[in-house]
């Protein structure tokens, strides 16, 4: 998958905004997976040996705390693991949206970052099975967005990897940029 990046990093977009491609091919779709199944590892990574300070620290000014981001990433993927399984068992079904910005505001999203790296490896693990797993025509199945429209499987899978680059890169562009 493309990204846009300026000359100066955005630090909104450390990896860029998403930019889909115009077919989704087999590589397209292997790679996505790929970086589906490291997120988990990479995300412990970016936050590893981090202080309690740090972790609540926000990675830009405005923007969430990498503890927050962290339950954030957790709860956006919770949903698009359900969103593809209701698209694989629905015909195109209309999916929720969610208030993101509320819910990083939530009381749980201010607990301990081990309870969102936790659910990410759990869903994660499913989520790479069901993926590995589906054939041709699942790829193109879809669901609908109330406020994007529609999106196949293969289209939310190429999204959710940028997902997984960009909330990486929030916490590690923050740690360079911090000398962390």
């Amino acid at each position: 998958m493309a990204t846009s990046v300026d000359a100066v990093v955005d630090l909104r977009y450390p990896v860029g905004q998403c930019v889909m491609p115009a077919v989704i091919g087999h590589a397209e779709i292997a790679a996505a997976v790929a970086t589906i199944e490291g997120l988990p590892k990479a995300m412990r990574a970016a936050v590893a040996g981090l202080s309690e300070a740090q972790i609540d620290t926000p990675y830009r000014e405005g923007g969430w705390t990498v503890r927050q981001l962290a339950h954030h990433v957790s709860d956006s993927h919770m949903n698009a693991f359900i969103r593809v399984r209701l698209a694989l068992t629905e015909e195109s079904p209309l999916i929720t949206g969610y208030n993101e910005k509320a819910w990083a505001e939530l009381a749980d999203s201010k607990g301990p970052i081990e309870v969102p790296l936790g659910i990410l490896e759990g869903v994660h693990a499913r989520w790479v099975v069901m993926l590995k797993s589906l054939d041709e025509a699942q790829w193109k199945r879809e669901f609908r967005h109330p406020e994007r429209g529609p999106s196949s499987i293969a289209a939310a899978t190429l999204l959710y990897q940028w997902h997984s680059l960009h909330h990486t890169a929030h916490v590690t562009e923050l740690r360079r940029r911090e000398g962390w």
